[in-house]
């Protein structure tokens, strides 16, 4: 039989009327193997109805619950409490950094997911064949799968040092996304999306984005890769030009 935990649960709170963000503590007694949105639910359930959040499939495939859980980026509907505290400790949670707060833990994704299909439309997808396509429609849909294997939580624009500090930064998702359609030769997509001060050269390298990715997308490698194809396209395009002038 589990032994059950006592923890205390601080949610950062704070909703559109709010001036600044405020912390309140809820005491919870939970089961270890429990996960971080469990936790949360059952505080929705039994202690507070105001407390708002974000949450869906719970089994990491929407990407909705994404959360600051003690400072670091987790999808918390996989995330077990005992690997984020222990029996008597603390539960610090808060909602994604670089997004706007609209309520709590929710906040709102509608530029995130904009610069997401900017980036890489239109969407791969790959048949049971392995066969790669795209812009597939109608009746030949139950015949594709999708090829990326981004859920689009926004962990990784969350980690992020550059977008906590640079707004216009197009972000790791995005740009990984790109990435993904070039390297699956998607000949409506071009590198030079990215050929710019908000795009791939704004990155620091920090690879935050990579360690927190649920998904095991590797965005900084990704983006790495993309300053490489830039690269590629522009010395073909300047050595290219030196021949013909010669």
């Amino acid at each position: 039989m589990t032994t059950l935990w006592n923890i205390t649960v601080r949610i950062r709170r704070q909703r559109q009327d709010e001036d600044r963000p405020r912390w309140q503590d809820f005491s919870l007694e939970v089961d270890p193997d429990e996960t971080v949105l469990d936790a949360v639910e059952k505080i929705w359930a039994f202690k507070d109805r105001t407390l708002t959040f974000r949450h869906a499939c719970h089994h990491s495939t929407c990407g909705a619950c994404g959360m600051r859980v003690n400072g670091v980026e987790k999808l918390t509907c996989i995330t077990p409490v005992r690997s984020v505290t222990h029996n008597n400790g603390i539960l610090k949670i808060e909602p994604l950094r670089n997004f706007p707060v609209v309520s709590d833990l929710v906040v709102d994704v509608a530029h995130f997911f904009e610069e997401l299909e900017e980036m890489h439309t239109p969407q791969v997808v790959t048949n049971r064949q392995g066969r790669l396509d795209y812009e597939k429609t109608g009746d030949e849909e139950e015949d594709y799968v999708r090829l990326v294997d981004c859920i689009e939580c926004g962990l990784c624009v969350s980690a992020c040092p550059v977008a906590l500090t640079d707004a216009a930064y197009v972000g790791p998702a995005s740009l990984a996304g790109l990435q993904q359609s070039l390297a699956a030769q998607v000949n409506s997509v071009d590198a030079s999306l990215a050929d710019n001060q908000n795009g791939a050269w704004r990155c620091h390298s920090a690879y935050e984005c990579s360690e927190v990715c649920p998904s095991h997308v590797e965005p900084g490698y990704r983006i790495m890769d993309l300053r490489k194809k830039i690269m590629q396209k522009s010395f073909r395009q300047w050595f290219g030009g030196r021949e013909k002038t010669q």
